[in-house]
């Protein structure tokens, strides 16, 4: 009965379109209601929710989103750029590989698919325009690649399932991501030349190596924060929330440098900042009571010996996970796909052999796609705003993207060695 109560009150509210956020809140307090008494049922919820944010590691959550809006403003998005065409930008619809590597670098220093979707489609999207391309294959390009830049550390919602798995390893975490990640942009980029080459965009002439290396100089102070959070992560020197926090202070130091930030500017990036981590933060917190609803009504147990029962292959059963998610992430945003379900399938993954490390990767590979999608797509809005078109129009040219992201999810569903190789040579 309280299984039903929770997922019928979820999807009514969904239906009237209240947000996510509300809509688990709402649906976990009526849940308790139905379970124990009144009083002891909100306090319960309460108590749940409070302490869902208590917690040193998500400190680093606000301090990247702060570094990503510092980045945004700073002109370091536009010296990517740059850089990206210079190397990618003689190949066939070039500047829909520009768009995709900036979007990688980008997304992995700011660690946000938004940002790196705002940012780079506001850039290299008029570019793509004036050259021939189509607004609606230049935001297809723009909306999936952005979402490379959550496998790509640093990546906030690496850090959310490290707190949703129990703890594992951030570190470990960030340094999986890498592989499973460029796998993914270069499958994106093969469908884009493809794409590219069937409709006959334009292909710019070759780069000089004196381009690339200019270009490289000017964004590699930008690359360097990869260097100094990642290293230092992985060296020991800080915590990734330490980490979080110097990241703020280059980003900050470098937009100065760069002339492009001014002290008069830093009251809208922190009020920017403040809006997107409180967004985040009410998610976290509400998913928290949730989780911990479903596990008072041993949902995650009951589900856990629902797939054992289904069969004993471990491929059949992450392929029944992955569809699951799938449709998941069509309806909910990632922050809590994330916090409810983690606690839900990893212990099947574990039982059946699967890495915790291995699982997160993908698990998040898996909820990007949904980020591109209707209804609740954030970055699909994002994408579609900044390319002026309707989400209508960009359905279609997006078709081949998700083919090449869930040809990426298949394979590193199926070699765990692309997501625990890395970590293994690091001692994880």
């Amino acid at each position: 009965m309280e299984v039903a109560i929770l997922v019928l009150t979820f999807v009514i509210l969904i239906g009237l379109g209240m947000p996510i956020a509300w809509c688990i809140g709402i649906s976990a307090t009526v849940t308790m209601l139905f379970s124990i008494p009144s009083l002891p049922a909100l306090t319960t919820v309460a108590q749940q929710t409070a302490s869902g944010l208590d917690s040193f590691s998500l400190l680093a959550i606000p301090f990247f989103i702060l570094a990503g809006q510092i980045m945004n403003q700073g002109g370091i998005a536009r010296r990517l750029i740059a850089f990206a065409r210079s190397l990618v930008g003689g190949l066939p619809g070039g500047l829909a590989h520009v768009n995709i590597i900036a979007a990688m670098l980008f997304g992995a220093i700011a660690g946000s698919a938004a940002a790196a979707a705002s940012a780079i489609g506001e850039t290299v999207g008029k570019a793509m325009e004036k050259e021939g391309y189509s607004k609606e294959f230049s935001a297809a390009v723009n909306i999936t690649s952005s979402t490379t830049g959550l496998i790509i550390p640093p990546s906030n919602i690496l850090i959310v399932y490290s707190l949703a798995s129990g703890g594992v390893s951030i570190a470990a975490l960030f340094l999986a991501g890498y592989v499973p990640g460029l796998l993914t942009g270069f499958l994106l980029m093969i469908v884009a030349a493809i794409v590219a080459k069937r409709k006959g965009y334009t292909t710019r002439g070759k780069t000089s190596l004196g381009e690339i290396g200019r270009t490289f100089i000017g964004a590699l102070p930008s690359l360097l924060l990869l260097v100094i959070v990642i290293g230092g992560i992985v060296a020991g020197v800080f915590t990734a929330t330490e980490a979080s926090a110097a990241a703020v202070l280059y980003c900050l130091i470098l937009s100065f440098v760069y002339g492009e930030v001014k002290v008069s500017d830093l009251p809208q990036v922190f009020l920017n900042a403040v809006g997107t981590t409180s967004i985040v933060m009410i998610l976290i917190a509400t998913s928290i009571s949730m989780s911990w609803i479903m596990a008072f009504e041993n949902i995650p147990q009951d589900i856990t010996s629902f797939l054992l029962a289904t069969s004993d292959n471990p491929i059949v059963i992450m392929i029944i996970i992955n569809l699951i998610l799938l449709f998941v992430g069509v309806f909910m945003d990632m922050t809590p796909a994330v916090l409810i379900f983690t606690p839900i399938f990893l212990p099947v993954a574990v039982q059946i052999g699967i890495d915790p490390v291995h699982f997160g990767i993908i698990m998040i590979l898996n909820l990007c796609i949904g980020l591109c999608t209707p209804p609740v797509g954030a970055v699909l809005f994002v994408g579609v705003g900044v390319a002026g078109t309707t989400i209508q129009k960009v359905v279609r040219p997006l078709l081949p993207f998700f083919v090449a992201m869930l040809v990426a999810l298949l394979i590193v569903t199926l070699v765990p060695g692309l997501s625990t190789w890395l970590p293994a040579q690091f001692g994880f």
